[in-house]
């Protein structure tokens, strides 16, 4: 049933094109038949000609075969240009929509998804899906018609050297029949350690850095070794299947020459067939063979699409467990003053729980820290605020509405954060600011650029704004990053602002800068700073502090100060 639904599902991708297909198809069923005309021809020219001495047919019938493969010629060029711009703009529209689809899965998908697996899906994975729109399916049918054609034409000419010839067809469906069954499964090997394979090299080269620092060069090179290894031994199994088969396939086919020879010799001898038609059944023989040939190739690829086929099609069917539920009733357009309450929440982490029966609210405009040690769950507010998750129990609101009634787009353009690690695209410094905000001025981009102290390094970069940074901001140094990371965020301007740890890769004169910076912006928005020093809640509001998934302490810093508790001893260390 799923296979049924994976190919209906590829399907209504092709049958935009199914006009322009069904044309294609038709011009194969022409080049089918027109393959009949030469080996005809060449008997008759035998029995006719050399045989029967009517030598004014010569010319005429060396015209048609003349004919006959320049139209072949130019109707194949025709369909398999239609084939191969029909696959290319499936996979483009496909491609384009699995892309799409990616974006709208939630974080709990991308926590399991290995990337080496989602690349080899939108990449190799596809390419199976255009190699079977635009090769497979045309040689199919004109594989099977060649067949059928080949055996009305010969059967027309002589019964029983076409019955002599098809006793080898059972035995060689009845392997390809058994070749379908072992290949699927080796074929989807192939693919899953393929993207394993990918994941591993996509890994090392993102954290080559890293490598580096810990000489650990030799144990990443086995461990891709290892993977490698792996991949041969799922490649030479599926190699092996087709080796099992294929040879067996050919043999049988390489007894119908000696079919010919002896039988259809025999028959000529006792003068139920001519030269001329003998030579008609030789040019024939390859339109008998080849499909049968072709058939565990057809197979071999079908498998390898279905394999793919399958995969794609699990891809698509990943449902976000973060999206809008009633899309009447969501809110898209309530002005948000930046009020945020946990009511009660708790969450679990893969039935691990991360937070429990947490309470407090935030009036608008207020600057909150959030301190705490590390895995306390710090970071899970944050995304809980931002619905990157959602709460396992009790409620979390904005502005006394539940997060799950706003359209998430909606909420998510209202409460902006800075991460943990500060991810920045291949692209320039401004581009990489003006991300949440493609439509700002470059005066605003300075703008954002000055609060968040980028301007004080801007002038030691090569271009200045218009430096390409590198892929994940590879050139920049960890205090460059989490700075554009900020302007970023001061550039997009959400009524709630969340910093989680944006200030941990600075020198301290650079954080008290940042501070001042954090102070003024924070005017008219809700800031929560998440950070584990101390100094950062200079100009908080209110200090959460939150040890084992429970907030321990709550108040200002002079409050706080008073108690014998987490945030004065943290303090203590750090002064």
């Amino acid at each position: 049933m799923k296979k049924n639904k994976a190919f209906s599902w590829v399907w209504s991708y092709v049958r935009h094109y199914r006009f322009l297909m069904m044309t294609g198809l038709f011009l194969s069923v022409c080049v089918a038949a027109l393959n009949m005309i030469n080996p005809l021809v060449t008997g008759n020219i035998v029995d006719k000609v050399i045989r029967g001495g009517r030598h004014e047919l010569l010319l005429r019938l060396i015209l048609v075969m003349v004919g006959t493969t320049l139209g072949k010629s130019i109707i194949r060029y025709t369909y398999q240009v239609i084939f191969e711009h029909c696959s290319q703009n499936v996979i483009l529209k496909m491609r384009q929509d699995l892309y799409d689809h990616i974006q709208k899965l939630d974080f709990s998908w991308y926590d399991n998804a290995q990337t080496g697996n989602v690349m080899t899906l939108l990449t190799s994975d596809l390419d199976k899906v255009r190699h079977f729109v635009a090769w497979v399916l045309y040689q199919i049918l004109e594989n099977s018609l060649i067949y059928i054609f080949s055996i009305i034409t010969l059967s027309s000419i002589n019964w029983k050297l076409t019955i002599a010839f098809m006793v080898i067809a059972p035995p060689v469906l009845f392997l390809v029949q058994k070749f379908k069954i072992h290949i699927r499964p080796a074929h989807l090997a192939v693919r899953d350690q393929f993207a394993v394979l990918n994941t591993r090299v996509g890994e090392n080269i993102e954290g080559n850095r890293v490598v580096k620092a810990f000489v650990r060069e030799n144990h990443e090179i086995r461990q891709f070794d290892t993977e490698n290894e792996k991949f041969r031994d799922v490649a030479v199994k599926n190699a092996d299947v087709r080796v099992k088969y294929t040879p067996w396939i050919e043999a049988l086919c390489g007894i119908l020459p000696v079919i010919l020879i002896l039988f259809g010799g025999y028959l000529v001898m006792t003068e139920e067939m001519t030269i001329g038609q003998l030579v008609t059944f030789n040019g024939l023989m390859w339109a008998f063979t080849q499909p049968i040939n072709m058939f565990g190739t057809l197979v071999d690829n079908m498998q390898n699409f279905g394999a793919s086929q399958d995969r794609l099609y699990e891809l698509w069917c990943a449902e976000p467990k973060i999206k809008n539920d009633d899309e009447s009733a969501i809110k898209r357009d309530v002005p948000i003053i930046g009020e945020v309450e946990f009511r009660h929440v708790s969450f679990a982490y893969n039935e691990t729980p991360v937070l429990r029966d947490v309470n407090f609210v935030i009036s608008p405009g207020q600057t909150v820290g959030i301190l705490g040690p590390t895995g306390s769950g710090k970071s899970t507010i944050a995304n809980l605020l931002c619905r990157y998750y959602d709460v396992t129990g009790g409620e979390v609101l904005i502005d006394g509405i539940n997060v799950k009634e706003y359209d998430l787009q909606y909420l998510r353009k209202n409460v902006g954060i800075t991460m943990q690690e500060a991810f920045l695209f291949s692209d320039t410094v401004e581009g990489n600011i003006a991300f949440g905000n493609v439509d700002a001025s470059f005066e605003e981009v300075e703008k954002a650029a000055e609060l968040a102290r980028v301007k004080e390094f801007i002038g030691d970069l090569t271009d200045g704004y218009d430096t390409i940074v590198g892929e994940r901001g590879v050139g920049l140094s960890g205090g460059q990053k989490q700075r554009i990371a900020l302007a970023r965020l001061f550039l997009s301007d959400p009524k709630i602002m969340i910093l989680d740890d944006t200030t941990s890769a600075v020198d301290n004169d650079t954080e008290k800068k940042i501070r001042d910076s954090i102070k003024i912006k924070s005017g008219g928005h809700t800031m929560f700073i998440i950070s584990h020093r101390v100094s950062s809640f200079e100009n908080a509001d209110v200090i959460l502090v939150i040890q084992n998934g429970e907030i321990t302490q709550s108040g200002t810093h002079e409050q706080l100060m008073a108690q014998d508790g987490y945030y004065r001893q943290v303090w203590e260390e750090q002064n």
